[in-house]
């Protein structure tokens, strides 16, 4: 019996180093293949590119964008009618066939749309007169003359990977980095750069129809992902209480606010108001963490956005991003995930997908659909394009069922007018490869204007001396105020008394918790709270002088309904679905701003302390 046990264990340990050496060779083969197709990717990307700058690309962009993404080659329908093109997708969340059919003027009398200011909205005259390059620059001579360029990037090298290969499943957030992976701008002005293209918000006030104005808005969100296709570099974290405003009323039409309100996770309060009549507000936390291979993104938060006139109130998230390649290969950022927009006046929905690009798959890359539909759930609009090109809408005239596909799900056949273009990315300022790939609105974020506040990222000193290309010192600077927001943290930790509210790392301990002359009321009893202070004078721009402001900080609780400037919830007030708090007069430095009911507030709204 033991002679047969030892046989039995002899055979058993053979067998064991024998099926060890077999995984041990698959786990190698595994990661020979990877790096593989990574190279294949990369050469397939160089000659994709090489491509696309071939003399046979076609220089019209809406033109060759429908024939290469959406519609089928005419080979494929010569039984069906000359005027008649398909487009091939799944019914389940926005996936359908459509079939688009010639206008005529019986059609278009007959559809009778409604417009949006003169005009029928859907005519591409009138599409043209909002979308053509020559008419996205305002009109009328700028008072403050923007700089168009900034110093040369360095070429500075600097492996990515002997940074990141310790720190895989870490949040980012937490990880000490160079800014030779930087971008000279913050995560604040990256936030305002999502309103570059504000110009269709505008476009959307005029809308009459609320499926019409949904179109406008799901391109808007679409548009703010246009920056990322070549911007691989991350923006600087905001410290503690960092604000940023965009004050261009006269050239833009809309003043924008950003703070920082949350180190750890990073989180951010932004408003921002339009003299057309619209709104727009959000709270970010950014979730990121290395999974080896490949960086995700995940922006928690909802953004908010609301029409004086109409009252329409919609709400949508945004898309998870990834930035591929780490180990081996170019860098290059992708965006993917579904996206529901809800006007919660009307319950119209529009549902985004973004298409995850993938070697073997036959979609175009980057490729974004959608469909828009009422509180009933019938379809009106069909979106189609890609987020770092352009957005294009169908008007739906009749929709049918149709037989199930190879995977079981019924598929429906929308028959839609010719596309319009709703959307399409500004072209890239001269020599913007060597600028971080800098739009021309991004050029100007960073640019020393007077009477900003003490804690505007354009006066973060680590991320001027990165703009000016002294990069050495810009790290030694980074690395002086990252440990300064450390000990500051510590020593509020250190004195904060048990059971007393310490307002979520900021501000000084024990001064939070009780309700006093700033009139914002308290949370209910038991809720989490941020923690409000008390008033303290604190420097704000108003006209161009200096007055008094009071400070207002976080708290979690009811939303608050004052008169004043209506901002979101974690920066002054309550936190909610809707996000919604408004902040007392006598809180802000109040001079109403010309021609608009939205801006009635003074520029800069809370401060804590200097970065500097």
């Amino acid at each position: 019996m033991i002679n047969a046990c030892r046989d039995f264990l002899e055979l058993a340990e053979i067998h064991s180093r024998k099926w060890q050496r077999a995984l041990q060779y698959e786990q190698e083969q595994r990661v020979h293949l990877e790096e593989t197709i990574e190279q294949l990717a990369k050469q397939h990307n160089s000659l994709e590119r090489a491509f696309h700058s071939g003399p046979g690309w076609s220089a019209n962009p809406s033109k060759s964008f429908s024939k290469g993404s959406l519609l089928t080659p005419k080979g494929e329908d010569s039984e069906e009618d000359e005027d008649t093109e398909y487009f091939d997708a799944m019914e389940d969340s926005t996936s359908f066939i459509t079939v688009i059919t010639e206008t005529n003027e019986d059609r278009k009398a007959e559809g009778g749309t409604s417009t949006c200011g003169t005009g029928d909205w859907t005519t591409a005259d009138n599409v043209s007169e909002v979308l053509d390059g020559a008419s996205l620059v305002p009109k009328g001579s700028y008072k403050v003359k923007r700089r168009v360029r900034i110093p040369d990037k360095p070429n500075y090298s600097l492996n990515l990977w002997s940074i990141m290969k310790n720190c895989i499943g870490r949040e980012l957030s937490r990880i000490p980095m160079p800014v030779n992976f930087n971008e000279p701008l913050s995560m604040l002005q990256r936030l305002t750069e999502d309103l570059e293209y504000h110009h269709l918000l505008d476009k959307a006030v005029h809308c009459s129809s609320s499926v019409e104005q949904m179109c406008l808005v799901a391109a808007f969100s679409v548009s703010s992902y246009s920056t990322t296709v070549h911007r691989i570099a991350k923006p600087f974290n905001p410290m503690l209480g960092e604000t940023f405003e965009l004050d261009r009323l006269e050239d833009m039409g809309l003043r924008s606010l950003c703070e920082q309100v949350s180190h750890h996770p990073p989180s951010a309060a932004h408003y921002a108001c339009s003299k057309h009549g619209w709104s727009l507000w959000q709270e970010i936390t950014i979730a990121s963490k290395f999974r080896g291979k490949y960086i995700s993104i995940m922006p928690l938060g909802a953004i908010h956005l609301e029409f004086q006139a109409s009252g329409n109130h919609y709400v949508w998230r945004k898309s998870t991003s990834t930035v591929h390649n780490i180990i081996v290969g170019k860098l290059w950022i992708d965006q993917s995930g579904d996206i529901e927009i809800v006007n919660h006046k009307t319950n119209d929905r529009c549902q985004l997908k973004f298409v995850p690009y993938s070697y073997f798959s036959k979609e175009a890359a980057r490729k974004v659909t959608g469909v828009v539909s009422d509180s009933q759930g019938k379809a009106h609009y069909v979106l189609s394009g890609s987020w770092n090109e352009q957005m294009e809408c169908s008007k739906i005239v009749q929709s049918s069922p149709s037989s199930p596909g190879s995977d079981g799900k019924q598929k429906t056949v929308y028959q839609t007018l010719p596309a319009k273009l709703l959307w399409r990315k500004y072209p890239l300022p001269e020599n913007a490869e060597n600028m971080y790939y800098f739009s021309e609105l991004a050029l100007t974020l960073n640019e020393l204007e007077g009477g900003v506040a003490p804690t505007d990222s354009r006066l973060r000193p680590d991320q001027r001396l990165m703009e000016e290309g002294r990069w050495d010192q810009a790290n030694t600077e980074k690395q002086r105020l990252e440990e300064k927001q450390r000990l500051s943290r510590r020593r509020r930790l250190e004195i904060c008394a048990p059971g007393r509210s310490c307002g979520a790392e900021e501000g000084e301990a024990g001064r939070g918790g009780d309700p006093g002359a700033d009139g914002v009321t308290q949370g209910n009893k038991g809720a989490p709270r941020r923690g409000v202070y008390p008033p303290r004078p604190v420097p704000s721009r108003e006209g161009g002088r200096w007055v008094c402001s009071t400070v207002v900080r976080e708290e979690t609780g009811p939303a608050h309904q004052r008169d004043g400037l209506r901002v979101q919830g974690w920066l002054l007030g309550g936190q909610g679905e809707a996000g919604l708090a408004y902040v007392p007069q006598h809180l802000l430095s109040a001079t109403p701003a010309a021609n608009t009911d939205a801006c009635t507030a003074g520029s800069t709204f809370s401060f804590m302390h200097s970065i500097q």
